[in-house]
């Protein structure tokens, strides 16, 4: 049975959503959870009919958002370098972690290592398109600066990610620029072009509009343009969100045609909310780690798991290395 290192005391709201999510996880799913953190701020959380179903590993210190991630190297007893361990160690088979991302990136890369051919692990994210799809978008913040062999990397896991996770027999993939034409683009993407091209469902440059219009599977940039995008998506959402309740406040005859599109906008909320998505993947490396959010709901922590658990079942990992040793042989 899969095993699941979570943990429990990362999150901005300590170890209470963190095990409710938990408990949800396992109400419809077969799995072991390895809860870490401390046990007394952990026991009194879990019903009764729980305790045998979930193991706890103690420990008190927790990697603060405040701290450097390089400090979580040395802090051996801290919440996420045991729970990192586990899967190191063979005890636990994916981790999931609602705190100090870049910690927790920082301990996956160091102590689990990176997959064969793997030079840098990328972050996933998953943008919601208009034909309901989910567009998948690496790297979006493991890594600032990247070479043209990294973005290909990048582009190489997220099409098996695609197959393996989301059932699509030939993802298309595009490297993000600022035209669709194979000379734009700055010497990165360039670079990143030649070596992908003539790669089995490549279709070469995509612009930033084609994250959502779903012409497009697998966006491969680097991880300070990713991580731009990701955020500045959020903040879009956000706006909209407000200004349209904004107007409805304002306009009476808008409630009407609002009430007809409650529904619309409570179907666009879900595929937004990272609730409903749980964490980024941070793919790449020997293993499983699911970075969530420092707000984690017991729902999304609920999903998390839920990820963590289709990674480990589907073997995206041993694909990943068979299409790289692929890519290098065509190099060659």
């Amino acid at each position: 049975m899969i095993k699941i290192a979570i943990d429990a005391m990362g999150g901005d709201f300590g170890p209470d959503p963190i095990v409710k999510g938990c408990i949800l996880a396992l109400r419809k799913k077969h799995f072991i959870p390895i809860l870490v953190g401390n046990k007394s701020e952990i026991l009194p959380l879990l019903p009764k009919r729980y305790r045998d179903k979930i193991s706890i590993v103690e420990t008190d210190d927790v990697i603060s958002m405040g701290d450097a991630a390089t400090d979580a190297v040395k802090r051996k007893d801290s919440t996420i370098y045991k729970a990192i361990e586990l899967v190191k160690n063979g005890e636990a088979d994916g981790v999931v972690s609602a705190g100090h991302s870049g910690a927790t990136m920082t301990l996956a890369t160091l102590r689990l290592g990176r997959l064969q051919g793997v030079s840098r692990p990328a972050l996933v994210a998953l943008m919601p398109t208009k034909n309901s799809k989910k567009s998948i978008v690496l790297d979006v913040g493991a890594n600032v600066d990247s070479k043209p062999e990294h973005l290909a990397q990048f582009a190489v896991m997220g099409g098996c990610y695609a197959e393996d996770m989301f059932g699509i027999e030939t993802p298309s993939i595009g490297i993000l620029a600022n035209g669709e034409e194979s000379s734009k683009g700055n010497e990165v993407t360039k670079a990143a072009f030649k070596l992908l091209n003539g790669y089995k469902g490549f279709k070469g440059n995509v612009e930033g509009s084609d994250i959502f219009n779903g012409s497009c599977d697998v966006i491969t940039c680097d991880g300070f343009i990713g991580n731009l995008v990701l955020k500045a998506s959020e903040g879009v959402a956000s706006t909209i969100s407000g200004l349209i309740k904004d107007y409805i406040r304002k306009s009476p005859v808008a409630i009407t045609g609002a009430l007809l599109m409650r529904k619309v906008f409570k179907l666009l909320k879900k595929q937004m909310d990272y609730d409903e998505i749980g964490g980024a993947p941070l793919i790449g490396i020997k293993g499983c780690v699911i970075v969530g959010h420092g707000k984690s709901t017991p729902k999304a922590i609920q999903n998390a798991i839920y990820q963590a658990i289709n990674y480990v079942d589907t073997g995206v990992n041993e694909h990943i290395v068979e299409r790289l040793e692929a890519l290098k042989a065509k190099e060659n």
